[in-house]
């Protein structure tokens, strides 16, 4: 596999991931990748800020306090006064696991990547579904 061929798989993979989301109430606004970048974010550095996510993820500011905002009225993430600073806030993974969080754990993945594969067959499905499992194991952090 190339670079190019890993990036590109990579966007094909985080596609999949947005369309197996379960739908907020609400309906979609767009940006859950930016969501889920700065809840991972926070949730690996507790008692951060929004310009640190900001400086570590990449995304511009305004971004991050957008995702922020939304993950604060989900209640996924909880916000605390700098002691230091009295204007900021220090963000915090809420220890509560929130409706909206246990909705998108038990979201199921099959017909979003069944959409998705070449050809749509069980036996795809199943080996595609084992790779992504091992793939997840060797790769990524716990997002929850």
């Amino acid at each position: 596999m190339t670079p190019v061929e890993l990036i590109l798989l990579g966007r094909a993979l985080l596609k999949i991931g947005e369309q197996a989301l379960p739908e907020p109430a609400g309906g979609r606004t767009g940006g859950e990748r930016a969501v889920v970048v700065v809840m991972s974010d926070i949730y690996a550095h507790d008692g951060t800020t929004v310009t640190e996510v900001a400086r570590r993820t990449g995304l511009p500011q305004s971004a991050v306090s957008g995702a922020v905002a939304r993950l604060r009225t989900a209640g996924s993430v909880l916000a605390s006064p700098d002691p230091a600073d009295r204007r900021r806030q220090l963000l915090h993974r809420n220890p509560e696991l929130t409706a909206r969080r246990r909705e998108v754990a038990a979201a199921d993945i099959a017909p979003a990547l069944t959409a998705a594969l070449a050809e749509p067959t069980p036996a795809a499905l199943t080996e595609t579904l084992a790779a992504l499992e091992t793939l997840n194991r060797h790769l990524t952090p716990a997002p929850f």
